[in-house]
């Protein structure tokens, strides 16, 4: 049932952090300050209740324990509230928004991730606009008392996307995301402009399926011309190494040296899931498009088809923690789990 309240988890993040008089370095401020700044808030119509992490963390230092714990403390306050929102640094929010997506299945409320890129006690903050607006939308329900956004999404700058297929892509201006290959599920002005049939279906009538474990032995590596033999080996000879986001020239494309593809087959009969994604911010990975893919293919190489670097690498350690047959972790790598990609 619908409580009229929203539950504001600050994990860390420029958004409540303040200058200290004597460095002017920017460092975390006490939540109390945080929501003394936005006086808006007491003209929601909703309550907001409010969970600090006892140590802000910058996201710079944001690690799969902490997304552990966020994804506890919404567990244990589910129904409770009507929505999440967490506050968080923008760095490394996508990565988190993506982790979230697969560790809360079957989510039926909505999850919004949101900052600033100015502290919100300073004049020309996006903060406040940021904050209010993920709060409303995190307490919108339809006349079923239903969710209207159930799932882990981003909000920023007008726009919310779908937590698993946002990157950061400004480092200074307030448009700091977007979701390049998936529509915006929702465009906020003057009213909320929701995109119905963008937006995921859960089953409301089961529970959240809570998931706490990852294994974070995966590594990111990206293919640039005069990529040397004997640092790839020495990388693909880690005896921890589980799984490989390997980014790839435009549909997928990568050198045809007999060396890499004799390393990529060597790593992919060890076990390791190396998963192919586009350096390209936008596009699908085909593999079957050019000669250079196919060889990719023949070494045990999958397609990460669309899929961005954060949810490639978080899915990764979501199902390696929770498979440890090979062939299992690669058929869910290539089927949408959370919506993170299309196939």
């Amino acid at each position: 049932m619908k409580t009229k309240r929203v539950l504001l988890i600050y994990t860390g993040g420029t958004i409540g952090m303040g200058r200290n008089p004597e460095t002017s370095a920017l460092e975390p401020l006490d939540m109390k300050y945080l929501v003394g700044n936005v006086p808006e808030l007491k003209l929601l119509n909703t309550d907001v209740d409010t969970y600090q992490f006892e140590a802000p963390i910058d996201s710079s230092d944001m690690s799969p324990t902490n997304w552990a714990k966020i994804v506890r403390i919404i567990i244990e306050k589910y129904d409770n509230y009507d929505g999440f929102v967490v506050l968080h640094g923008t760095d490394t929010m996508a990565y988190t928004a993506s982790a979230l997506s697969f560790m809360l299945e079957n989510l039926t409320k909505p999850v919004i991730l949101t900052g600033s890129q100015l502290p919100i006690g300073q004049l020309r903050t996006d903060g406040k606009e940021n904050l209010v607006t993920s709060i409303e939308l995190a307490s919108t329900y339809n006349e079923n008392g239903q969710a209207v956004v159930p799932e882990v999404c981003i909000y920023f700058s007008g726009k919310l996307l779908r937590g698993n297929r946002s990157t950061k892509t400004n480092a200074d201006g307030f448009n700091a995301f977007d979701s390049f290959n998936y529509p915006h599920l929702c465009d906020a002005g003057v009213n909320f402009n929701f995109h119905y049939h963008h937006i995921l279906q859960p089953d409301f009538a089961s529970p959240v399926i809570p998931h706490f474990d990852l294994d974070p032995n995966v590594i990111v590596f990206s293919l640039f011309p005069g990529v040397q033999e004997n640092i790839v080996r020495h990388v693909l000879d880690a005896p921890e190494l589980r799984g490989i986001v390997m980014r790839t020239f435009g549909s997928g494309n990568a050198p045809t040296k007999p060396w890499l593809m004799r390393l990529l087959k060597d790593a992919s009969l060890k076990g390791v899931i190396v998963v192919n994604i586009s350096q390209c911010v936008s596009g699908n990975v085909e593999m079957s498009r050019y000669d250079t893919g196919y060889h990719l293919q023949d070494a045990g190489v999958i397609t990460g088809y669309d899929s961005t670097v954060e949810a490639a690498v978080t899915k990764l350690m979501h199902l390696q923690a929770l498979h440890k047959d090979q062939e299992t972790i690669r058929y869910y790598m290539n089927h949408s789990i959370a919506g993170e990609i299309t196939v």
